[in-house]
This record gives structure tokens, C-alpha cells and sequence, in this order.
């Protein structure tokens, strides 16, 4: 059961164009202590500005800590890495690439275990969590174009469990790569102050103690729907309990709508999830595919009163061996300006597809689907087998 705080104001941010603004101006106001975790750091205008944000707070006194992914970010020691040290911003890297021929270990599977998560938090006054990694949104394949995500902006008690879980994923980079601990003691836990009228719950995904905390609440909240679900996902590969709990809802006479990528980075995962249209379509649920750029959001409303926003796909990766978080909201004015972009994207610039457009397609495009289909399946299959190993050796 999502254990919901109240009294935060939460504010839903749409694309770069709103959060970086946000971001850049709180990192401006920062006079105490900057957490800022994220996947990809890129080296372009947006990289190269939340860097110069950073070191202007470290040199007016702000202690400063960028933790990034080192697949995501692999790049990030290279381009920014003498500038952030220099000017005081303490820096470490999670599960850096360290083979000389980097595509080698890409496929083991705790090569693969990596942190996805899109977080800030500064000086236990405002937070930011969301889909949104530090890169411009026009930083994609030409053929794509730019990005459409989310992220919020935070105020009030949800910051405890959102330092906190800064803090240990700090602390624990730095013992295993042999820095000296950065400890924090508990007199510099937050408290914020009641900021809004919002209930709003932090869910996180670890190979520990939260390994299905952000899927529960997914199908927690799709098994409850009385109306309607909308879900916009980046990277779409549910497994059985996910594909039932939509189905099912669309059974029983709920509105469920799914919108995902028409344009896609990785196509392997996106053959594999067409492979799946069919079995959705027949019960009833109506998927779109986002035409206008990038889809990356991992953001879903359901009866326009829970609402969550984060970095969660669902997809293996995320399921199984990513580190994720996510914030859930119940709040009907929240979940309607999320519900209204999201309405307002897949009316403009998405394609519905239907079971008689499936079915026109080439048996070679049906044929390719189901093969990644297979290609996936065997992935995910791998990946539990190595998370049972992985949890009868703990």
C-alpha cells in the first residue's frame, strides 16, 4: 500500500523548456547544499550550464555533489570533471566504464545494473524529480527530433525520503570506489515546512528492499480504476501482471490509453513491444504512438486523481535492474494538467493503431517483431535468473 505525505506543492514541469529554467534558478538560490544525481550528464549548452550553475554556488560557499550513471554519463569526468573539482563540486561516478573495448561487458547483466534516477534537492528546501536527465532536448538523432518529458518541482515534506535516498546513494558510491565517506549526520536531515495542500508519496527501485515498490504502486493504482488510465511510457515492455492489470481494466469497461514512442532509439525494444499491440488492442485498450519527437516520459493518471512522474519504464531494465524513482500524487488538479498534456499530445501528434492496420502489415514486419519479441523475452527471462542467483549468494 502507497503510504502518501501531505502538506507539498508540487509543480509539473513539461520538457526542458520549463525545467531547466526552474532548476537553473533554484541552483542560483542555493546557500547551503546542492544533491544532484542523474544519468546522462551530456556536454551541450544544457550540460554546459547546469555545470556553470554549479560551480558558481561551489565558489560562494555551497557544498555541492553531482553523482552520475557511468554508462548514461560516460563522458561527464572527460568534459566536466577538472572544472567541477577545481571550483569545490564534489564529483563521483556510479559503476563507471572501465573496459578498454566498452561494448564487451555491456551485456553482463551487472553491466547493466544502472542508475537511472533523475534527482536534485537543494538545501532541504526544493527538489526535482523526474524523467528529465541533464541534455538538451533537441540532443537526439536527427530523424527522432526533440524530446517530450517530465519532471516536478517540490515543496514540503516529501524532501526527507528524497535526501535521505540522496544521501545513501552518495554514501555507498564513495565507499566502493575508495573515496573518503562523505557522511552526513542527522542534523543535516531536512525540515521543511507544510509548503501546499498536496499527498504525494516517493517510491524508489533498488535490488534491496525496493525491488517492486514503484510497479506495486503502478498496479495498486490500475487495479482500483473506476474510469479511466492513461499511461505515456518511453520504453514499453510489461510483464504478465502489468499486461493483465490493463487488460483487465479495459475489460471491465475502464478507458485505458497507452501512448508510446513512433520514433525509437533502441528498436529491438520497440519491435518487441509492437509484438504486443495485438493482445492490448483485443481487450480494449487503445494505443497511440508519438509522431512530432522522442518520447521519454514515464508518467501515468489514473481516474484523474493519482498521477505519478519519474524514471521508471517499464521495461526489464527498469523492472529488474535499474535504480528508479518516481513520485506519485493524489491530487485532482494535478493529475488534471497532467492528463490535459498528455490528451493534448495524443490528439496532435500522435497515430492511433488498430487491429486492422496490424493486420495489413507485411508478415515480414510481423515476423521481425516477434523474433525481438524473443530477443527480449530471453533478456528478461536471463535477468530473473540472475536476480534469484544473485539473491541466494546475499
Amino acid at each position: 500500500m502507497t503510504e502518501f505525505t501531505g502538506g507539498n506543492h508540487i509543480t509539473l514541469l513539461r520538457c526542458g523548456q520549463d525545467y531547466f529554467p526552474a532548476l537553473l534558478q533554484a541552483i542560483a538560490a542555493a546557500r547551503r547544499e546542492i544533491f544532484l544525481q542523474t544519468y546522462i550528464f551530456a556536454d551541450d549548452a544544457i550540460g554546459q550550464a547546469v555545470a556553470a550553475a554549479l560551480v558558481n554556488a561551489a565558489r560562494r560557499g555551497v557544498k555541492a555533489r553531482v553523482l552520475v550513471d557511468g554508462f548514461g554519463a560516460r563522458n561527464f569526468v572527460a568534459a566536466f570533471g577538472d572544472m567541477l573539482r577545481a571550483a569545490g563540486v564534489a564529483t563521483l561516478v556510479f559503476r563507471a566504464e572501465i573496459a578498454r573495448f566498452p561494448g564487451v561487458f555491456r551485456l553482463r547483466r551487472h553491466r547493466l545494473r544502472r542508475l537511472h534516477r533523475k534527482l536534485v534537492a537543494i538545501d532541504g528546501r526544493v527538489a526535482f524529480v523526474g524523467g528529465i536527465n541533464i541534455i538538451d532536448d533537441r540532443n537526439v538523432p536527427a530523424h527522432i527530433g526533440p524530446r517530450l518529458d517530465y519532471s516536478v518541482r517540490i515543496e514540503g515534506p516529501l524532501l526527507v525520503p528524497i535526501w535521505n535516498t540522496l544521501r545513501r546513494d552518495w554514501e555507498k558510491v564513495a565507499w566502493v570506489s575508495f573515496r573518503r565517506r562523505d557522511r552526513l549526520s542527522a542534523n543535516d536531515l531536512p525540515r521543511p515546512q507544510v509548503a501546499g495542500f498536496q499527498q504525494a508519496a516517493f517510491l524508489l527501485r533498488n535490488s534491496v528492499r525496493h525491488r517492486n515498490t514503484i510497479a506495486n504502486a503502478y498496479l495498486e493504482a490500475m487495479r482500483a480504476a473506476r474510469v479511466s488510465i492513461v499511461v505515456a511510457n518511453a520504453y514499453f515492455f510489461p510483464g504478465l501482471r502489468f499486461r493483465r492489470a490493463l487488460t483487465n481494466a479495459a475489460r471491465r469497461g475502464i478507458r485505458v490509453t497507452v501512448l508510446l514512442q513512433g520514433k525509437s532509439d533502441h528498436p529491438v525494444l520497440h519491435y518487441a513491444t509492437q509484438a504486443l499491440y495485438g493482445l492490448l488492442l483485443r481487450a480494449g485498450v487503445r494505443i497511440f504512438e508519438y509522431q512530432r519527437g522522442f518520447l521519454h516520459a514515464k508518467v501515468a493518471v489514473i481516474d484523474q486523481k493519482w498521477a505519478t512522474v519519474g524514471s521508471f519504464n517499464i521495461d526489464p531494465f527498469s523492472l529488474l535492474l535499474a535504480r528508479e524513482s518516481n513520485v506519485a500524487v493524489l491530487d485532482r488538479q494535478f493529475a488534471a494538467e497532467l492528463e490535459a498534456s498528455l490528451q493534448q499530445v495524443i490528439a496532435n501528434d500522435a497515430q492511433e493503431l488498430t487491429l486492422n492496420a496490424l493486420g495489413r502489415q507485411s508478415w515480414r514486419i510481423r515476423l521481425l517483431r516477434w523474433v525481438c519479441y524473443g530477443l527480449v523475452y530471453l533478456m528478461t527471462a536471463l535477468g530473473v535468473r540472475g536476480q534469484k542467483v544473485e539473491e541466494q549468494g546475499s
